[in-house]
C-alpha cells in the first residue's frame, strides 16, 4: 500500500469517528470508548506510515 493511501485511510477513519466525538462531548461515555479505540488504531496506523517512509528512505 502506498503512503498516500495509508494516510488517506487514516483521514477517512478519523472523519468517521467525528460523530462519536460529538456524542462524547454531549456525555455519551460509550461513544468516548469508541473514540479512544479509534485513537489507538490511528496511533498504530501512524506508526505503520512512519515505518513505511523509513523503509522507502533506506531503499
Amino acid at each position: 500500500m502506498s503512503v498516500e493511501a495509508m494516510v488517506q485511510a487514516m483521514i477517512d477513519d478519523l472523519t468517521a469517528i467525528l460523530g462519536d466525538a460529538a456524542k462524547h462531548d454531549k456525555g455519551n461515555s460509550a461513544a468516548g470508548t469508541r473514540v479512544r479505540k479509534a485513537m489507538q488504531d490511528s496511533k498504530a496506523a501512524a506508526q505503520d506510515v512512519r515505518v513505511q517512509v523509513q523503509n522507502d528512505k533506506n531503499n
